[in-house]
């Protein structure tokens, strides 16, 4: 694994819209990507647990279920919701590439995403994701015994020859979209529109947070620590690559993991 890293080159508050770019557009377009996105996630996230908050029982009696069944006793066709469900997912950031490339920052290469460094990209994220994975397993567990996290199950699909892959692609869809459009996409533009480096961090950490708050408090905290140590991550090194490396991993454990352990071991909750 290579140990050479670079700084990201983030935008300072003094630099401005770049190519002609006014403030108000790069707002706009900001809003706009996370009102297709993530932004609208957060919003989703909170009505939801506002429901399970107001609803009889307490949150660790329900259930927060990630990956399910679309169509139940149709394979096929359950298949292709899976599919469509992930494909569309990924619509919001060949909206940031493109925007990126309109720029002429380069597109999603400009944010550290492409296959110049496979090699560190992969070792730095498998690195993270054994850092952060354990203690955010601790955390759940934590935040569900003391009432305040939703039980989470990660996956309920049925067991069909498509399941695995579809979690894989899952995994990958969900880190490819957070991390691009939360990541390197947000602090860009927070940069551009003049925000410090301390009030980008606290929003996208704090927007990574709000988007995971239909699991519960533990979800909302753990994230938003998540988010923190990501932001300084990509900073130190420049590159979104390993960070998407780092959650798709967490995300591939965590789906695969439940679906051979539930059941057969004790320690886990499975709703």
């Amino acid at each position: 694994m290579q140990s050479e890293v670079h700084p990201v080159a983030e935008p300072r508050p003094d630099d401005g819209p770049s190519d002609g770019l006014t403030r108000g557009t790069l707002r706009n377009e900001t809003l706009i990507v996370l009102a297709l996105s993530l932004g609208a996630s957060a919003v989703s996230a909170l009505i939801s647990f506002v429901g399970s908050l107001t609803k009889p029982g307490g949150l660790a009696d329900q259930a927060a279920n990630l990956n399910s069944s679309q169509a139940p006793g149709r394979p096929w066709l359950d298949l292709a919701w899976q599919l469509f469900g992930i494909a569309t997912a990924l619509v919001p950031v060949l909206l940031v590439a493109h925007l990126l490339h309109r720029e002429r920052a380069g597109g999603l290469p400009a944010l550290g995403l492409d296959r110049r460094r496979p090699a560190f990209d992969l070792g730095w994220g498998l690195l993270v994701a054994a850092a952060i994975g354990g203690s955010g397993l601790l955390l759940y567990l934590a935040a569900r015994a003391a009432g305040a996290n939703l039980t989470v199950v990660p996956e309920s699909l049925p067991d069909v020859w498509w399941k695995f892959p579809v979690l894989i692609a899952s995994a990958v869809q969900n880190a490819v979209v957070e991390e691009v459009i939360v990541l390197g996409y947000l602090l860009r533009r927070l940069g551009q529109l003049g925000w410090s480096p301390t009030a980008a961090l606290l929003t996208s950490s704090v927007l990574r947070g709000s988007y995971h708050l239909y699991q519960g408090i533990g979800g909302f905290i753990g994230n938003i620590v998540m988010g923190a140590l990501f932001v300084l991550i990509y900073r130190r090194c420049g590159r979104i690559a390993p960070l998407i490396a780092a959650h798709a991993t967490i995300d591939l454990v965590a789906f695969t993991g439940y679906a051979l352990l539930a059941g057969r071991v004790s320690w886990l909750p499975t709703g």
